[in-house]
């Protein structure tokens, strides 16, 4: 038994000198370079050496042009998150990064109000035998986007749910009623002057707002903000500030790179209300593929 134990205390006593050793071997420091932009390419111009990869650096040093935020299609101009309704909508930034949150309660009135809501009005334009069920209560969106949004290598599809959040706060719907079921004329007609209905997830748009008096708010051939979708990238409505008309430069998803209202003479990238009708004289508000990554509307 003695020479058992003696016999253990050596292992050990090995063991501790090996696992000492290796804590004693230095590091192999490695060069990182600065990925302000968050694209995976580092400044060769700012760099640190370090056993571990550092926050906000890589191993490659192939980005010149590494400056923090900065985008081929330039940045989101804050100033256009003042178009918010404060009462729905709380805008938080992050280092390069924007969440919006959205309780989807719009500021305008509407006919799937409850009628003892004071923004409860008759329907204007929509057909009463039309209207889906329910009345507008209070949900929960939240996204978060790039401070500036890039165009992915390839395009992408909206799915059912929420793609955007608008400037009311009202969730932004793209065509689809349901699986694989476009929006139809009939649908459609049952849609308030604000281009919105309830679904099973509570109220939403689909469409352009109508050109009625009660429209005080929102976006009818106009160059208003609309909202924010899902990839980060800014709608605004079927004319251009930059011109005053409506644009001849649009790519396939209505986007195109130019000053608003909101940049100050700043150029960037983002989208219109294509002036194009979709079903019978409704304008859709966006149908087409996101040119940028999509990120989760929860």
């Amino acid at each position: 038994m003695k020479y058992l134990t003696i016999s253990i205390l050596v292992l050990l006593g090995a063991v501790v000198l090996v696992s000492s050793c290796k804590d004693d071997e230095p590091c192999i420091e490695t060069t990182w370079y600065e990925d302000a932009d968050g694209d995976g390419l580092g400044n060769p111009d700012v760099s640190q050496s370090a056993c571990d990869q550092p926050t906000d650096y890589v191993a490659d040093n192939s980005d010149p042009d590494d400056a923090s935020s900065s985008s081929p299609e330039g940045s989101t101009p804050i100033a256009a998150f003042d178009e918010f309704n404060p009462d729905a909508v709380t805008v938080s930034f992050d280092g390069n990064e924007i969440t919006i949150e959205s309780n989807g309660l719009p500021h305008h009135t509407s006919p799937y109000w409850a009628t003892s809501n004071s923004l409860y009005i008759d329907p204007v334009v929509a057909s009463v035998s039309e209207m889906s069920p329910g009345t507008i209560n209070e949900g929960s969106y939240t996204v978060t986007v790039p401070a500036s949004p890039k165009k992915a290598s390839n395009t992408s599809a909206t799915g059912l749910g929420a793609i955007g959040i608008s400037v009311s706060g009202a969730p932004i719907f793209n065509d689809e009623e349901g699986p694989n079921i476009s929006l139809s004329e009939n649908v459609a007609s049952g849609f308030d002057y604000a281009g919105g209905h309830m679904g099973p997830t509570g109220y939403h748009y689909h469409l352009e707002s109508s050109d009625v008096t009660e429209n005080t708010l929102l976006s009818h051939d106009d160059e208003k903000l609309v909202g924010i979708l899902q990839d980060g990238f800014l709608i605004y409505g079927r004319k251009c500030n930059s011109t005053g008309d409506h644009p001849t430069d649009l790519d396939a998803s209505g986007g195109h790179s130019s000053s608003t209202q909101h940049s100050d003479g700043e150029e960037f990238y983002h989208y219109h209300i294509i002036n194009e009708f979709y079903i019978g004289s409704y304008i859709l508000l966006f149908g087409v593929d996101l040119q940028g990554t999509p990120n989760t509307i929860m």
